[in-house]
């Protein structure tokens, strides 16, 4: 990866406020992102002046100490990620054979998202950057009988990790999350704890 303009400021298009722009490379491709006066994360977009919106992602996390029956026969993710940032998240991940690099803002139940594809060669390079555990699972999308829009991405840890499992269900809406009821096989809900956000684990001895 190649840095350029680490203190460069410029206007921001967003507010009128004095943004800080990163400028790097991966590849043949170039990204900046963007940091307004309180030097929060705020954008990340190509280069090539095309802006894309930050997603707001609503999840609830709950800790599991016995899987629902059968959970192996639902679908399955293989999942690799690490951690280049923890505050604010940035996160290299390879899902079976697709890779991205994503932000995340501070939050609990909900907070900013967005996601940046990454071909495999630099996944591999920024994976070597990345601080902390490397952690890996296997994900099931395990549907929520009665709500056909929502899914439990079940989470079964591996390595360092094995024997932990978490279930974690998005929604559109923070009314709807706050009000979900948990299921039967769910145990304690840490969403508002934070204690296992994947980015906490990844800095765990």
């Amino acid at each position: 990866m190649i840095y350029y303009n680490m203190s460069l400021f410029l206007p921001c298009a967003d507010n009128n406020r004095f943004c800080r722009y990163f400028v790097f490379q991966i590849g043949q491709i170039h990204y900046h992102l963007c940091i307004v006066q309180n030097f929060q994360f705020r954008k990340f977009y190509p280069y090539t002046g095309s802006r894309k919106e930050i997603i707001m992602e609503i999840e609830r996390k709950f800790l599991v100490t016995t899987p629902p029956e059968n959970y192996e026969f639902f679908p399955c993710h293989e999942i690799e990620q690490a951690y280049l940032c923890t505050e604010p998240v940035v996160r290299v991940r390879k899902e079976d054979d697709t890779c991205y690099l994503t932000y995340k803002s501070k939050g609990l139940l909900a907070r900013e998202e967005y996601n940046l594809p990454l071909t495999k060669e630099a996944y591999t390079h920024l994976l070597t950057k990345a601080d902390g555990n490397i952690l890996t699972k296997k994900r099931y999308l395990i549907p929520v009988p009665g709500r056909e829009d929502l899914t439990v991405e079940f989470d079964v840890f591996e390595g360092k990790f094995a024997g932990l499992m978490l279930a974690e269900i998005e929604f559109t809406s923070e009314e709807d999350a706050r009000e979900f009821p948990p299921l039967s096989w769910f145990d304690r809900d840490v969403t508002w704890s934070g204690e296992y956000q994947n980015s906490r684990l990844s800095k765990m001895p």
